[in-house]
């Protein structure tokens, strides 16, 4: 009798899998088309890529250890460094570090000014405490005006600098915002759970008297080093100007939807059980080192949630939920819902290559496991019902990496000029070797 109902059932249930198959979003992505291209290669850790806004069609490509090279619009990557700041920079790990060149961005209009922005951890500056680390400069540089390909080393003028107690928790995100202006994503110093060395003790990112664990917002077209917005939240004291949102960990990965409401989504990564993406707002405290994603966070116990926690700021103001989270497979082993140890924070795509990805975010996770390159590319999908209501995630199923996993660590994704996206990997988690890779998110 059971073989009999499943046989009868058989056509029914092949005709809802087929429905489901065809309506589903990312099930239906394993039959679209969607595939991952290799357009360069031999990296040590590939960090941004940016259009070089010249009308040459060509991709700048910043690698952590301190060179920004030039690919042509034919894929060839040319002989002369855009730009090369490996002279100062802190002496880098030969294995794991999160320092080095880490954020790259043009100024809107780049044709006209040529100007440039980084973000790069220099050797710790003599006024920091001489037990702390390095001291990050967020500098502006400016391209020769006989050669647009070419940074003239010369040029650097310091905006920021910020010590930092730690090497870990740069985080280092440069994005220009559709208002004009700059955004910065700091690291809360290092260490774990926002303790220890330079670290307040309510925790870096819940101070507003430090740019340690912030999203800061600067007019780098106003005044002398820079001017700080009227709108900032603490342009009129009880805190840093410069701070745009704050209580975060470490936003590896910001950017702005260049579609949409012009949303500012940052990935940040979580200390051991919950990896977060947000959307940042003005004035947002995002709960670090209280809360954890969703959840409340005891410093003391970073592995057992509190059940109460507050649900408020020291000023009062509400911590805000990031629009979804997922579990780090460090704190839940066994459980089949974790998803990653890391995330890499990514862009909501608005290219015109592959319209089933119109809106959706799509990020990564570093590594499912710390030793073995790992890494899987994800699409978050807003709710339908919109307001607060949390996104969803899944696996991007690719033609040339089923599931999204890449075997490799993913180090970063990054936007063009055309709103196509970009992979970058490393094959080892150390700042060694010559296996990082840059891939294009491609319609076949």
């Amino acid at each position: 009798m059971k073989s009999k109902i499943i046989t009868h059932l058989a056509p029914i249930v092949i005709f809802l899998l087929f429905g489901f198959l065809a309506t589903s979003g990312l099930a239906g992505d394993a039959k679209s088309g969607i595939a991952l291209k290799q357009i360069a290669d031999g990296f040590t850790s590939p960090i941004a890529l940016v259009s070089l806004d010249d009308g040459s069609g060509r991709l700048l490509i910043a690698d952590q250890v301190g060179t920004v090279h030039i690919l042509s619009k034919e894929g060839q990557l040319t002989g002369q460094l855009f730009f090369d700041v490996r002279d100062r920079l802190a002496k880098l790990n030969q294995g794991f570090d999160e320092r080095g060149l880490l954020g790259l961005a043009l100024h809107p209009r780049f044709k006209e000014n040529r100007r440039l922005f980084v973000f790069y951890s220099a050797p710790l500056r003599k006024s920091a405490p001489t037990n702390w680390n390095s001291t990050v400069h967020v500098s502006e540089f400016k391209v020769l005006e006989t050669d647009r390909a070419q940074v003239d080393s010369a040029s650097e003028r310091v905006l920021l600098e910020i010590d930092k107690p730690y090497f870990n928790h740069s985080a280092g995100s440069l994005a220009f915002g559709p208002d004009g202006l700059l955004y910065i994503s700091v690291g809360d110093g290092g260490n774990a759970n926002d303790v220890g060395i330079g670290h307040s003790p309510q925790g870096n990112g819940q101070d507003t008297s430090t740019l340690l664990g912030k999203i800061l917002r600067i007019d780098v077209d106003d005044k002398q080093p820079y001017g700080i917005p009227a709108d900032n939240p603490f342009a009129n004291g009880k805190g840093k100007p410069e701070i745009f949102a704050y209580g975060l960990r470490n936003s590896w990965g910001i950017s702005f939807d260049r579609g949409g409401k012009r949303e500012l989504f940052a990935g940040d990564v979580g200390q051991t059980m919950f990896e977060e993406v947000n959307i940042i707002v003005k004035g947002g405290n995002y709960g670090w080192n209280i809360r954890e994603g969703y959840h409340c966070f005891d410093p003391k116990n970073p592995r057992r949630p509190p059940e109460n926690c507050a649900k408020t700021g020291a000023s009062g103001e509400p911590l805000l939920d990031p629009i979804f989270e997922y579990k780090n497979i460090n704190g839940f082993p066994k459980d089949p819902e974790g998803r990653g140890i890391s995330v890499t924070g990514g862009y909501a795509y608005r290219g015109k290559a592959l319209p089933k990805l119109t809106g959706r975010y799509i990020f990564a996770d570093w590594s499912r496991t710390w030793a073995k390159p790992d890494g899987v590319i994800y699409a978050a999908t807003r709710s339908d019902t919109g307001g607060s209501q949390k996104w969803t995630m899944e696996p991007l199923e690719l033609l040339t990496h089923p599931k999204g996993e890449m075997r490799a660590y993913v180090v970063a994704l990054a936007e063009d000029a055309e709103g196509e996206l970009y992979v970058m990997t490393n094959g080892s988690n150390a700042l060694a070797g010559k296996s990082g890779k840059v891939f294009k998110l491609v319609g076949e």
